[in-house]
């Protein structure tokens, strides 16, 4: 029981307090959409998807995680931008209220195309799919590319 306690405290320190990105391309969701398109950037018309996580203890959500950027890195990196996000104290960029966040891991996508927004569709519930692989990766796989490829 007491290992337990450790690997929870620990989980809860890993994950930082402010909502914290990790990007691939110089994007910052606080600066908006808007002046992402408007930099010269190979990747602005790529559709998003986030992956937000908080501080709630999950101890299947730091294995989901990895299993979404193993799959996004395998599917899609060429394709879409990918951002994870700690959204927990997210008061600057209002991710919760934008999204309804709730969950501690909740993947968002954003259909973008010709410099606009298009919608988003959530993926909640990976972290209770992880004990299957392959199941999770094909379930994953299939949520973006009925989505961000219509």
């Amino acid at each position: 029981m007491r290992k337990i306690y450790i690997f929870l405290l620990a989980l809860f320190v890993s994950f930082p307090a402010a909502a914290q990105v990790e990007n691939t391309d110089g994007y910052m969701p606080s600066q908006g959409l808007q002046p992402y398109f408007d930099e010269s950037n190979p990747n602005y018309d790529k559709s998003i998807i986030y992956v937000f996580f908080n501080n709630q203890p999950c101890y299947e959500c730091a294995q989901a995680v990895e299993m979404i950027e193993q799959s996004y890195n395998q599917n899609f990196i060429d394709t879409y931008n990918m951002f994870l996000i700690n959204y927990e104290n997210d008061g600057e960029n209002n991710f919760i209220e934008t999204y309804q966040l709730s969950q501690p891991l909740e993947v968002v996508m954003v259909r973008v195309d010709d410099d606009a927004d298009f919608g988003y569709k959530k993926i909640e519930g990976l972290q209770n799919m992880t004990t299957d692989p392959t199941s999770f990766n094909e379930y994953f796989v299939e949520q973006v590319n009925n989505f961000l490829n219509n």
